[in-house]
């Protein structure tokens, strides 16, 4: 599943194209994918300008010149391609990125300077899309019990110790929780674990004080490498250019199980919490 680091590529690389442009035509190859596409969903959408194109947590969202926004989720396998309408085949259009056309399911035909489509491909269809008006976007379904956002101002240390406190589960399981922190999951729970020199296996109640200020700053630090990196690739993702992510070369523990940790070059175990793999160092992490 992608996380904060994949959506903040994708939405990098998306927003010079998508930013600005008009939904001349939406294009749907199915009535649903996750989950049924909303009410009129090309309707909405069709002469929608996207002024601004945004992140929550896992979440893309085209914010439009209608008041309302489009919220998409990645899924599992879902990538977002840009394509190149052809010159001489009005509606026809070759792809950067070679994918299944039999799941292209949806196609934005954007109005611009430039002859662009935006190809959305989920082979497994766990992606979704939605519509909300601006207004309630907030308190939609999606975003009300969101947690803050890692890379914005009301992530300190101070709200992420509120947030643990009195929690009994193991750390690793509190942070994949969305309501405490938004857009970290397994690979970037592990690594910032790590980084902060704190065992997944802790209570999350006990993760505080100087425990709590390192934890704090190695989940800023991961992510933040991570999207200087591209995200990290495993399997099915691409950014918006075809471009794989390069950060699961620089992991220090995911997928590293029997492997020297690089800092004492003690062995890297595995364990289950919560039905996820969790990566560490028993000697570093306490």
């Amino acid at each position: 599943m992608p996380e904060l680091p994949e959506v903040e590529t994708v939405k990098r690389g998306l927003a010079p194209v998508m930013e600005g442009a008009v939904f001349a035509h939406v294009e749907m190859h199915r009535p649903d994918l996750r989950f049924p596409f909303p009410a009129r969903f090309q309707e909405r959408l069709t002469g929608g300008r996207v002024e601004f194109l945004d992140r929550r947590g896992k979440y893309l969202i085209a914010r439009l010149s209608t008041g309302e926004n489009l919220i998409m989720h990645l899924g599992m396998s879902g990538r977002f391609t840009i394509a190149e309408r052809s010159k001489n085949q009005p509606g026809a259009f070759t792809t950067v990125q070679k994918c299944n056309p039999a799941h292209d399911h949806v196609v934005f035909h954007v109005e611009s300077d430039k002859r662009q489509v935006i190809i959305y491909n989920d082979p497994r269809r766990f992606g979704f899309m939605d519509i909300v008006n601006a207004g309630d976007l907030e308190t939609c379904k999606h975003f009300k019990a969101m947690g803050p956002e890692p890379l914005g101002n009301t992530f300190t240390s101070n709200a992420l110790n509120i947030s643990l406190k009195g929690r009994l589960s193991p750390v690793k399981a509190a942070l994949l929780d969305q309501r405490v922190v938004a857009g970290l999951g397994n690979i970037y729970a592990c690594e910032a674990l790590y980084r902060a020199r704190v065992s997944p296996r802790r209570k999350a109640a006990s993760v505080c004080g100087i425990r709590g200020e390192r934890l704090h700053g190695a989940i800023l630090s991961v992510l933040r490498d991570a999207i200087a990196a591209g995200g990290s690739t495993l399997r099915d993702f691409a950014g918006a250019g075809g471009d794989s992510g390069y950060f699961q070369h620089r992991f220090d523990v995911y997928g590293r199980e029997g492997e020297p940790c690089l800092s004492c070059g003690g062995t890297i175990s595995r364990i289950i919490q919560s039905g996820r793999s969790t990566f560490f160092c028993g000697h570093c992490q306490r």
